[in-house]
């Protein structure tokens, strides 16, 4: 009798294809869950530059470049236009305050000086008589009292005598009455020539007082006119070194014109110009330096010159101080400018990265040296050293920082 034989269900080459799909199924999951999807990109390890992140005093400043100039300069203008008629000091020349430097000559400005002094000077006379006019006739209305004070003090005593002889019957009433009339006249005519005085006399002050402030200005006006020709001489105004351009006997020149300059030498300053994006943070006091033959040289703002012109303005910066002996005017300097008060800070190198993520991420190395990781940052203020870090880094940590031009959207590098 035959045996019916059980089917084994758990065979050998089943259970071996199910091992293979559990294989294959856990290869697939731990692909999909675990795996490191980010797209990569393969580099050349001296084609980079790695830096590391460290902690340090983060100094704000910004480097720019100063040209020296005089402390003190003098424009020559000419006030007066005219011909050239000699040249005593040449540009380059050293020359003291009041030295004389061109002169220029102007026949129509010559005349026409003469005729306005032949003018004032006639105002002058005129007005010097009309005060010997009115002293005079002052003198004459005292002339005039005096006169008859005098009738009045001889009269007056004949009156009274009269007066006593008429009561005693010795002289007539008609010798009275004859004294009597010319004493009141007298005495009625002073009163009204002391009137008539008193009233002069004021009229004669104002008039005095009107003319001297007009004679003054006269004067004044004369001494201008003096002064226009002595315009013609250009002269020196400070001691220093005499700066021209060339100019050549007979040449004209016109009133306004610039003839050149004079530098006070001994005292410099240095002209800056910076970038427009940081004037709100550059004031008045804000100090820098520059390195000259081993020394460091400390400098201060001054001035500030507002107008933006192609993107920068200017400030003037004095030495607080010693000054480079080797210092003269047009040289360059490259200043170090502080921008603000140092202090500790998280630091990054500078470096080509920053112009490609605009320093919101970097790529992060990590210990194994072999991959870099874009990570996210925050930077804050830099110099043309350092960036501040915020946040998204640690000290110790190394970083990509040179250019990313090439790395696309590849989010992991791989350094080899």
């Amino acid at each position: 009798m035959d045996k019916k034989i059980k089917k084994k269900v758990w065979t050998v080459k089943r259970i071996s294809l199910y091992a293979i799909v559990l294989v294959f199924v856990s290869f697939v999951l731990y692909g999909f869950f675990f795996s490191d999807n980010r797209s990569k990109l393969n580099i050349d390890r001296d084609k980079i530059t790695i830096a590391e992140v460290s902690h340090g005093v983060f100094q704000d400043f910004i480097p720019v470049t100063g040209t020296v100039l005089p402390s003190n300069t003098r424009f020559l203008d000419a006030r007066e236009g005219g011909i050239i008629q000699s040249i005593e000091k040449e540009t380059g020349d050293m020359v003291n305050k009041g030295d004389v430097i061109m002169r220029l000559s102007n026949s129509t400005l010559e005349l026409s000086v003469l005729s306005q002094q032949a003018s004032l000077y006639e105002q002058i006379n005129r007005s010097t008589t009309t005060r010997l006019s009115l002293n005079q006739n002052d003198l004459n209305q005292q002339q005039r009292l005096a006169e008859i004070d005098y009738q009045i003090n001889l009269l007056k005593p004949q009156y009274t005598r009269f007066k006593q002889l008429y009561e005693k019957d010795l002289v007539s009433k008609r010798d009275l009455e004859e004294i009597e009339e010319q004493y009141k006249y007298y005495v009625t005519t002073r009163k009204l020539t002391h009137k008539s005085y008193m009233v002069d006399s004021s009229s004669r002050i104002r008039q005095l007082q009107e003319l001297n402030a007009s004679e003054g200005r006269m004067r004044q006006n004369l001494e201008g006119v003096n002064m226009i020709l002595d315009n013609l001489v250009i002269k020196a105004p400070i001691a220093g070194q005499l700066a021209t351009p060339d100019h050549e006997l007979g040449q004209s020149i016109v009133r306004g014109e610039r003839i050149g300059q004079i530098d006070e030498i001994g005292s410099y300053k240095v002209r800056v110009k910076i970038d427009e994006l940081y004037l709100p943070r550059v004031d008045i006091g804000l100090k820098g330096s520059f390195p000259q033959s081993g020394l460091n040289y400390q400098l201060l703002i001054t001035k500030i010159f507002p107008t933006i012109t192609e993107g920068r303005f200017e400030v003037d910066m004095e030495f607080t101080g010693n000054q480079p002996q080797s210092i003269k005017r047009g040289l360059s300097v490259r200043i170090r400018l502080e921008l603000g008060n140092s202090a500790e800070a998280l630091l990054v190198p500078m470096g080509g990265f920053y112009k490609d993520s605009g320093g919101n991420w970097i790529f992060l190395v990590d210990d194994s040296g072999a991959r870099a990781i874009k990570k996210d940052i925050k930077l804050g203020r830099k110099n043309s050293e350092f960036f501040e870090v915020i946040e998204g880094l640690k000290a110790g940590q190394k970083v990509i920082t040179s250019s990313y031009d090439h790395y696309g959207d590849n989010e992991v590098l791989i350094i080899k």
